[in-house]
């Protein structure tokens, strides 16, 4: 059920402003508790004597995720979006609230998983919602609103969590979100009443194994992600375990094509992992590499990632004002942005620019982000029928777990080999480049799919 309107903002309209506030409000909790929960986990595992345990609270929130994510799309193409959106939510705020209730890291780690596959089932029947409640010619600024909703979080969470840790308890980081998440429910569900029930379209075809997919895709992004951070002849072992599973999982999880880059769908879906690994992956060495090479004090360091935010937002909300371009085109822009960004980046690593020019490049980088992963989701939607959208919608966000995952294991593995101690740029140049490299492919495969598909 598509409402269709000619002109002016859907996002206000007074039929739809109570779910465009509890969306906005719902994603930006999950991204404060996102970007809080890395300030708050130094004391968390100190408190519990589990430093071991360190990234696991980060690994079975991400595997938890993908299961959520595959079974929120199935459920929402057979039964609708509102159904599991509505119960996505009050697992979440259980998890919360368990999280920050527990005694030990074992129940933390239960509460990590809670949150993961509520989190996972809630943003793809968003997607699914967004589809159904805003006209076609709106649903960009709907996926600028979410962008947007990203950009508070990324500037307070850290400093939020932080505070609460020193002068309350990081439990307060979890247990102070769970009200707020009840809220954003509430006034989601006027709106998922009127368009969240299932819909009279033609059934989807029936695709069988897909839980079993959604597991083996989860015990193949804890194998990727266990091995980048335990690197070791034993790591190898595991993470091409990993890979095994995922192979034919990806199969029942990505739409046909996806691997070969067909045009429509499965380029999207293709073009979604590889923008989001190629960032990502040159982001993790960022603080690291300017802290080493160019002696930036720690919280310096972390300042391009908040920029690069702040340029994701502008490149999404820019993207919602370019209806007549095609989206293959502003995502192959994105490619190029994000691989600007990361030369210019390669070039401050090097000395071969000032380092304060490392802000600018990494706004431009981030600006790609915004432009390219808001533009794969709305014209994934666009190209889906109602009974797919759920479908597609987990496949793109697999599809990012996954290029995530992939990528950034392969970059540690690259730049382990070739840094040398307190020479962290041997690595991470030569990453930076090839990252670059693979952005312009990428690029030109994209827009290579649009004349194609003409």
């Amino acid at each position: 059920m598509t409402v269709v309107e000619k002109s002016g903002s859907a996002l206000w309209d007074p039929r739809r402003r109570t779910f465009t506030a509890g969306m906005v409000l719902v994603i930006t909790l999950v991204a404060f508790e996102a970007m809080g929960l890395g300030t708050a986990l130094p004391t968390i595992v100190a408190d519990f004597d589990a430093q071991r345990w360190y990234s696991w609270p980060f690994t079975v929130f991400m595997a938890a995720s993908a299961i959520g994510t595959v079974l929120g799309g199935r459920e929402a193409d057979r039964r609708g979006p509102g159904a599991p959106l509505l119960l996505g939510l009050p697992l979440f705020a259980v998890g919360l609230v368990t999280a920050g209730a527990s005694p030990g890291i074992g129940v933390l780690l239960g509460a990590r998983v809670l949150q993961g596959l509520g989190g996972g089932v809630v943003i793809v029947s968003m997607y699914v919602m967004i589809a159904r409640v805003y006209p076609e010619r709106h649903r960009p600024s709907a996926f600028a609103a979410l962008s947007s909703a990203w950009v508070v979080p990324s500037l307070l969470g850290p400093v939020v969590a932080g505070f609460l840790t020193e002068h309350a308890s990081w439990r307060w980081v979890f247990l102070g979100l769970a009200p707020l998440v009840c809220l954003g429910t509430v006034l989601l569900v006027p709106t998922v009443r009127r368009f969240g029930a299932r819909s009279d379209a033609p059934t989807a075809q029936r695709r069988r194994g897909l839980p079993a997919a959604a597991f083996g895709a989860a015990a193949g992004v804890v194998a990727l992600d266990w091995g980048a951070q335990n690197p070791s002849p034993a790591a190898l072992v595991v993470g091409m375990g990993g890979v095994a599973v995922l192979v034919p999982c990806l199969r029942l999880l990505l739409p046909n094509g996806t691997l070969t880059a067909r045009p429509g769908i499965p380029v999207m879906a293709l073009a979604r992992g590889l923008l989001s690994g190629v960032f990502f992956s040159a982001q993790a060495f960022v603080p690291l590499a300017l802290s080493v090479v160019h002696h930036f004090s720690p919280t310096a360091a972390g300042v391009p990632l908040t920029i690069g935010s702040l340029g994701w937002t502008a490149g999404s909300w820019w993207q919602s004002r370019r209806h007549q371009v095609r989206r293959e085109h502003l995502v192959a822009a994105g490619f190029l942005l994000v691989g600007s960004g990361i030369a210019g980046l390669a070039a401050v690593l090097a000395g071969w620019v000032p380092d304060w020019l490392v802000f600018a490049f990494w706004l431009v980088a981030g600006s790609g982000m915004g432009l390219g992963v808001a533009s794969t989701s709305v014209r994934v939607l666009a190209l889906s029928p109602e009974s797919e959208r759920g479908f597609n919608s987990a496949a793109v966000q697999i599809s990012d777990m996954l290029g995530q995952a992939t990528l950034i294991g392969l970059s540690g593995v690259l730049v382990g080999a070739l840094a040398a101690p307190g020479l962290p740029a041997r690595g991470v140049v030569p990453l930076d480049l090839v990252l670059v490299v693979a952005a312009v492919l990428a690029a030109g495969l994209v827009a290579r799919s649009a004349r194609r598909s003409c």
